[in-house]
C-alpha cells in the first residue's frame, strides 16, 4: 500500500494569508525597520504554509510570498521610474521564489516518507529544506543576466548575534542555517506522533516524541550554531583612509551640469588638504566628467592629489575602443590614471539593456532612457595603492560573492566599495546595502569604507564595529586610521565551497527520498 502523504498543517486559505504575511514580516528584518529576529518569524510562517500542499498549491502560496517580500523589500525602485520596473522584478523573483516553495513543498512531502523515523524527521528534513532555501538565493543571485542577490536570508542579520558567523560560513551558509534553525524548530513543534500509522515507531522515535526531549532539541540547535566562536580577524599596521561624501547632483534625474558632482566632491575634499592621509577615496561617477579624456577633468585631479600627498581613488565613466565603462581609476598626481577597474557586473535594464531587441518593445519609454550599453569589465579589482592592496567593489557590486573571492585572491587588505545611491533617494536601499557592506568586512576579516555620493557613507572595521561615518545627505569627509587585515577566514578560504555543500544537501537530499520512499520503489519494481 502507498504511504499517504502528510496532511497539510492549515488549510489552504489561511495557508495563503500566512505566506503572503511572512513575505511581509520577513522584510522587517532587513533595513531600514531592521529586527532581525522577523527573519525567523517569517521564514516559519512561509515554511509552515508549504506543508501537505499540492504542487498548485506550492506554487501559489510561493509566488504570493515572495510578492509581498519583494514588493516590499525592492520598492525603492519605483522612486523616478514608478511602478513598471518594481513590479517587473518583484513578480520575476516570485516566480524563482514560488520555484523553490515547490521544492521544499516536495521535501515535506518525500523525506518523511522515505526517512520515516525521528532522525528523518528532526535530522535530514530540516538540512534538505534548508539547502534548497539556500539553492533558490544562489538561482536568484546567479540567473538571469548575472542574477539579483537581493535579499537572502543572511543579509537580514548584520546587526544580530548570527553576523560573526559569515567569517566562518559565507553567506551563503549564514543564510543556510537560519533556514535550518527555523526547520528545525517546526519539526520539534509538529513531531509528536508518528505521521504514518502503519509504520510502527522505534523506541527512539517514541522518545523524541516527548515535549521535553523536542524542546531540548530545538534549544541544541540554537545553542549550536550560536556557540561557534568570533573569528579572530588579525589584522597588521594600518593606512590612513580619507573618503569623501560630496552630496552633489549625483542622480540620473538630477538634471546637473557636467561638473557639478564634481565640483561637489572637490569642496568636500578640502578640509583634508594639510592633513596626512595614505589615499582618498571619491564614490562611484564622483568625476561626471571623464579625466581620461577631459585634461581639465585630469588637471583638478593632478591639483588635488597633489595638494593631498597622496593618490586618489575616483568613479567616472570611461569610453575606450567604443564601448562604455562603469570605472574607478587609480590617480596619481602628474602620472594620471595609473589603473582602472571596471565594473564587472553592470546592473541588466539599469546600466545597460540586455537582449534589447527583445525586451524594447515591453517598455519603450523606460528603456530608451538607458541610453549607454555599458560593457562589463575583464581587469583585476584589486588596486596596489602604494603597497597597500586594495579591494576596489563598485555599487552592487558588493553583492556578487565571486568578486568578493576575487578580491580576497588578489591579496587585498581592505575593501574600497563606492557607490552612488543618488537615484533611490531617501528610501532603505543605501540602508540595505550597508548591511551587506557591514557583513562582508566580517566575512573577509577586512576593513571596509562604504562610500556614497549621497549616503550612507561609513567605514566598517572587520568585527563590523563603524569607525567613523558621514550624515547621509549632507557633505563631508572621513578620516580615519584603517586597519590592514591579514587573517584569512574560513569563508575566504573555502570561498564558494560552502555553497555548493549546501545547495547540493538540500538537491541531493530531495532526489534520494524522491527515489527512495515506499511509493516510488513500488512503481519501480512494478515497471
Amino acid at each position: 500500500m502507498v504511504t499517504p502523504p502528510a496532511r497539510p498543517l492549515v488549510p489552504l486559505w489561511l495557508a495563503v494569508i500566512l505566506g503572503a504575511g511572512g513575505g511581509v514580516v520577513y522584510d522587517g528584518a532587513f533595513p531600514a525597520i531592521d529586527v532581525w529576529p522577523l527573519a525567523f518569524v517569517g521564514l516559519a510562517l512561509m515554511l509552515v504554509a508549504l506543508i501537505g500542499r499540492s504542487i498548485g498549491g506550492a506554487v501559489l502560496i510561493g509566488f504570493l510570498s515572495g510578492l509581498t517580500f519583494y514588493l516590499t523589500q525592492v520598492s525603492w525602485t519605483a522612486l523616478y521610474l514608478g511602478p513598471v520596473p518594481w513590479i517587473a522584478l518583484s513578480v520575476f523573483e516570485s516566480l524563482l521564489f514560488a520555484l523553490g516553495a515547490v521544492a521544499v513543498t516536495l521535501a515535506y512531502r518525500w523525506v518523511p516518507r522515505a526517512f520515516p523515523c525521528a532522525l528523518g524527521r528532526l535530522g535530514l528534513l530540516p538540512v534538505v529544506v534548508a539547502g534548497l532555501w539556500t539553492g533558490r538565493e544562489w538561482l536568484s543571485g546567479n540567473w538571469p543576466y548575472g542574477g539579483f542577490a537581493w535579499g537572502r536570508a543572511a543579509l537580514s542579520q548584520s546587526e544580530s548575534p548570527f553576523a560573526h558567523l559569515v567569517a566562518w560560513f559565507g553567506l551563503s551558509g549564514v543564510s543556510f542555517l537560519i533556514v535550518w534553525i527555523v526547520a528545525v524548530g517546526i519539526e520539534c513543534a509538529r513531531f509528536h506522533r508518528q505521521p504514518f500509522p502503519r509504520m510502527p515507531a522505534s523506541t527512539a522515535d517514541a522518545s523524541a516524541a516527548r515535549p521535553g526531549v523536542r524542546a531540548g532539541v530545538a534549544v541544541a540547535a540554537i545553542a549550536l550554531v550560536l556557540g561557534v566562536p568570533l573569528w579572530p580577524a588579525t589584522t597588521s599596521g594600518s593606512t590612513r583612509i580619507g573618503a569623501v561624501q560630496g552630496n552633489g547632483p549625483a542622480g540620473y534625474f538630477d538634471r546637473a551640469q557636467p561638473g557639478d558632482v564634481m565640483n561637489a566632491q572637490i569642496a568636500a575634499t578640502r578640509p583634508l588638504i594639510g592633513k596626512r592621509v595614505d589615499m582618498v577615496v571619491w564614490p562611484e561617477g564622483s568625476a561626471d566628467i571623464d579625466p581620461t579624456r577631459d585634461w581639465s577633468s585630469a588637471a583638478v585631479l593632478d591639483n588635488l592629489s597633489t595638494q593631498l600627498h597622496a593618490p586618489m581613488i575616483v568613479g567616472t565613466i570611461t569610453y575606450r575602443h567604443g564601448k562604455y565603462y562603469n570605472s574607478s581609476l587609480l590617480w596619481k598626481a602628474g602620472k594620471g590614471a595609473v589603473d582602472i577597474y571596471d565594473k564587472k557586473h553592470p546592473v541588466p535594464f539599469g546600466e545597460y539593456v540586455p537582449d534589447r531587441s527583445f525586451w524594447m518593445p515591453f517598455a519603450p519609454s523606460l528603456l530608451s532612457l538607458i541610453g549607454r550599453q555599458y560593457t562589463p569589465g575583464t581587469r583585476s579589482n584589486v588596486f596596489d595603492v602604494n603597497g597597500v592592496k586594495a579591494g576596489i567593489s563598485i555599487c552592487f557590486d558588493i553583492v556578487d560573492d565571486q568578486l568578493t573571492t576575487d578580491m580576497m585572491d588578489g591579496g587585498a587588505q581592505v575593501i574600497l566599495a563606492q557607490t552612488n545611491n543618488a537615484d533611490f533617494g531617501r528610501t532603505k536601499e543605501n540602508m540595505q546595502q550597508l548591511a551587506i557592506a557591514r557583513l562582508r568586512a566580517v566575512e573577509t576579516g577586512r576593513s571596509l569604507v562604504n562610500i556614497s555620493t549621497v549616503g550612507t557613507s561609513q567605514i566598517i572595521d572587520p568585527s563590523g564595529r563603524t569607525i567613523a561615518q558621514i550624515p547621509a545627505y549632507k557633505p563631508g569627509a572621513m578620516l580615519a586610521d584603517v586597519p590592514l587585515g591579514t587573517t584569512t577566514t574560513p569563508a575566504t578560504l573555502l570561498s564558494r565551497a560552502f555553497e555548493v555543500l549546501v545547495c547540493g544537501l538540500g538537491l541531493g537530499g530531495l532526489v534520494v527520498a524522491g527515489v527512495t520512499m515506499p511509493g516510488a520503489r513500488r512503481r519501480r519494481s512494478d515497471g
